[in-house]
């Protein structure tokens, strides 16, 4: 089934499996898959023995390492201490966290996080923006995306349109931000427009110089078409966690239909439980009495496919 391209699942609940038969986009692994490296190559290997999925992980270095099992008590440096440390060191760690995900099968990671961390009280970004300066960002971000993709991983710029100034946890609740667009567009948004990633996640924000409702981001029009039509992305835009709080609340079936008709084009997903399942089976069948959804799909499909070719994924 077509639709399934257009979600990235986790491990739990076990009906990835399945789901890659049906043609799973791809695989998102946590701390909980890796606790050995042949362990994890081999649940890789499973996968790819399917399909050749996005294999993806979220690596950024500090807080946010998940193959941290496997490093004996050595970790990555966050953004924010790997940046001040310098380009050079900032390019070096780059290389080196590329190089360890590329021996193990990953193409795909969600990094580098570009929101520019303005609220000190900021209780989920901190360490893990490159600064609080929107310009120093912007150069960081140049640097670690075309490491990656020199070797051989699909980066992926979060969180659009930026979660810098939030006060509290996505994964908790609807952050808010009140800020004009100026403003927004003068700081938060001016890494996305300037960023060299072919994949951009949408954060799970009530962004109110998009929305007056409290709606996210992540499934407003207005703030999708932004980045389309005013920023001028062409690549792919996914969501983020669709567990999350942020966005939860807004029905299962119902968020992801909204989503792609807001812009979305590809779904996270933390679990592979049956509820997760029901919800592509769900939509897939609702898209067959409904014209605009299925257009949507199809757009998603072959930006997707896009990408799958420029990395040369079959």
């Amino acid at each position: 089934m077509e639709l399934y391209r257009l979600f990235i699942l986790g491990t739990q609940g076990g009906g990835y499996r399945e789901a890659l038969k049906k043609g799973l986009g791809g695989v998102i692994f946590f701390t909980h898959d890796i606790n050995s490296v042949d362990g994890f190559k081999k649940l890789i290997e499973e996968c790819k023995s399917y399909a050749e999925p996005f294999l993806s992980i979220d690596q950024e270095g500090g807080r946010v390492e998940r193959t941290e099992n496997l490093h004996n008590g050595k970790k990555y440096l966050s953004a924010k201490y790997a940046y001040q440390k310098g380009l050079g060191f900032l390019k070096t760690q780059t290389e080196e966290i590329a190089k360890e995900l590329k021996s193990y099968g990953i193409n795909l990671n969600f990094a580098p996080c570009i929101d520019v961390n303005t609220n000190p009280d900021n209780p989920i970004i901190g360490e893990r923006a490159f600064s609080s300066n929107v310009d120093e960002v912007i150069e960081a971000e140049k640097v670690v995306t075309q490491t990656y993709k020199a070797n051989g991983i699909i980066p992926c710029a979060k969180h659009y349109p930026g979660h810098g100034d939030a006060n509290a946890d996505s994964h908790l609740t609807l952050p808010k931000i009140d800020l004009p667009l100026s403003k927004m567009e003068k700081t938060h948004i001016k890494p996305f427009k300037y960023c060299t990633t072919d994949m951009i996640m949408a954060a799970h924000l009530h962004c109110t110089c998009f929305e007056k409702e409290p709606i996210p981001t992540s499934l407003s029009k207005n703030a999708l078409s932004y980045l389309r039509n005013e920023l001028g992305f062409k690549g792919v835009i996914i969501s983020d966690d669709m567990v999350m709080k942020g966005v939860s609340d807004f029905g299962a079936t119902e968020a992801v239909e909204r989503g792609l008709k807001a812009g979305l084009n590809m779904f996270i997903y933390r679990n592979s439980n049956p509820d997760t399942i029901n919800i592509i089976e769900t939509v897939a069948e609702h898209a067959k009495h409904d014209k605009e959804l299925s257009e949507c799909i199809e757009k998603s499909i072959d930006l997707v496919q896009n990408l799958r070719n420029k990395f040369k994924l079959l």
